[in-house]
């Protein structure tokens, strides 16, 4: 039982070893010690759209999942049967690639404003674009001496880093479906989602604006 126990122990160290380990690639702590790090880049490098969109996955070796948990949030049967009158649409302003963790920041906070007022059965959320675009990049070095990382032409695939959406202007990205009397949470619900993209946003009612007098 002793020595049972003993193990036990080891294995909870290895483990924590291996957490921290981890956590120090993933941190500028890293980088100080050697570390390979890819750290995520801001959002201003990949939102421009250029050249064709890279899709074909079957070519491609270890591309990561994307981050989004799901496309439908709420009573999606009420939305697909016409039990909710009033529909809001976020689309985009300008051309530009959103990427996986920015729809599902966008997805959390508008599916969390709306279900504290409207409860969970009393909205209906999609998310209507898909990152199919897969990023790449490769390594950077930063400060002095930044020139010994340079290859020239050689190993210029990239490593596989992420995934975007490619959206154009007007295109839809969230639409949310209510009743008239949740209609400022979920207009709110929107704005704070399209802050967690790299472009300006609008909201338009699509549908149901008859039953919003005194609130537009």
């Amino acid at each position: 039982m002793f020595l049972a126990l003993k193990n036990h122990q080891i294995f909870v160290k290895m483990c924590s070893w291996e957490y921290i380990g981890g956590m120090i690639k993933e941190t500028s702590v890293g980088w100080m010690l050697g570390v390979d790090v890819m750290a995520r880049k801001p959002a201003s490098m990949y939102r421009r759209l250029k050249g064709p969109a890279y899709t074909r996955r079957k070519f491609i070796g270890g591309v990561p999942n994307n981050r989004i948990l799901s496309f439908h949030s709420g009573n999606r049967r009420a939305a697909e049967t016409g039990g909710f009158s009033v529909v809001l649409e976020l689309r985009a302003d300008n051309d530009c690639q959103i990427r996986h963790t920015a729809l599902e920041a966008a997805r959390v906070i508008s599916n969390s404003t709306i279900r504290n007022e409207a409860g969970a059965q009393g909205y209906a959320l999609r998310i209507h674009t898909y990152p199919h675009h897969v990023l790449r990049e490769n390594k950077q070095a930063t400060g002095a001496g930044a020139d010994r990382v340079s290859q020239g032409m050689r190993c210029a695939f990239g490593k596989n880093v992420g995934t975007a959406a490619r959206v154009r202007r007007g295109q839809r990205v969230v639409s949310l479906r209510v009743n008239p009397e949740h209609y400022l949470t979920a207009k709110d619900a929107l704005r704070k989602a399209g802050m967690k993209f790299p472009t300006p946003t609008t909201t338009r009612v699509v549908r149901g604006a008859e039953h919003l007098k005194g609130l537009v």
